[in-house]
């Protein structure tokens, strides 16, 4: 699934391209994807300006003329084309939705495995969403802090790796950029996220958004299904430290510690165990 600096990435993308523009064309080519398309999806949509963008934890949210504004979560495969209208004969096999502006751009949803989703919600009543009402803390906001992390996780004696997965207390962090940044701050992910220390969760709470922020200079991580939206894949599956890397020698400790994967709540963890004690 594209995490949030893949879909920070293709959110800039798709805003590059119909920010300040009229959707002038929508094609709904299936009645659902993972919930049906709203039945509205054409009228509330052709003939408004796009006015804004915005990324909530994995959501994109297309702010639009008349107060509406589309939601559109990429799921397990998704992922957004951006071109030219006219310039595709045959267009992609799974593109389930298409937009198109009067500048000429056009935007295709394509998504095989269909676990991705379209909605409408008024702007003014985003946060309220079902989908968005339950979200914690954005990574990339000034509210991250090594105090707030420690209030987060005061009392959880989850695994620190479970609690930094948990939505509800950060929104958008997946599996392969918490293994990253732990193991840049030394933390075991088995530990306890109520027993780290004040400089720990300080450490933590810097690494992540630097960690993020280089993810989204170098495009994101192309694993599997994940594009730009301008189909060239992401760099930073190459700057890994150990994600993926099961049996390499440690960055840090090189041929005596190997990384090692573990399994937690169904994910793999990669870790080092002689850092990350």
């Amino acid at each position: 699934m594209p995490e949030l600096p893949e879909v920070e990435t293709v959110m800039r993308g798709f805003r590059d391209a119909f920010e300040g523009h009229r959707i002038s064309h929508v094609s709904v080519n299936r009645p659902d994807l993972r919930w049906p398309f709203p039945a509205d999806l054409r009228e509330k949509l052709e003939g408004r300006r796009v006015l804004s963008f915005r990324r909530r934890a994995k959501y994109i949210l297309i702010r639009l003329e008349g107060g509406w504004s589309m939601l559109l979560h990429l799921g397990m495969s998704g992922r957004l084309t951006i071109g030219r209208a006219g310039t595709n004969a045959t267009p992609p096999a799974h593109e389930h939705l298409v937009l198109e502006t009067d500048s000429g751009a056009r935007a295709g949803l394509v998504d095989p495995r269909r676990f991705g989703g379209v909605d409408l919600v008024r702007t003014d009543g985003e946060e309220d969403h079902r989908l968005l009402a339950h979200l914690g803390l954005e990574p990339l906001s000034d509210t991250m802090s090594g105090p707030v992390l420690a209030s987060l996780f005061r009392g959880r004696r989850t695994p620190v790796k479970s609690a930094l997965l948990d939505q509800k207390l950060i929104a958008g962090l997946g599996n392969i950029y918490v293994c990253e940044a732990l193991f840049r701050c030394g933390i075991h992910p088995e530990r306890q996220a109520c027993t780290l220390t004040a400089i720990e969760t300080q450490s933590l709470s810097e690494a992540i958004p630097q960690i993020l922020e280089q993810a989204i200079a170098s495009g994101g991580s192309s694993l599997r299904d994940y594009v730009q939206a301008d189909g060239t894949k992401g760099g930073f599956q190459d700057l890994h430290l150990v994600y993926g890397r099961e049996g390499e020698p440690c960055p840090n400790c090189g041929d005596t510690s190997p990384i090692r994967r573990i399994t937690q709540s169904g994910r793999s963890t990669f870790f080092c165990a002689t850092c990350q004690k």
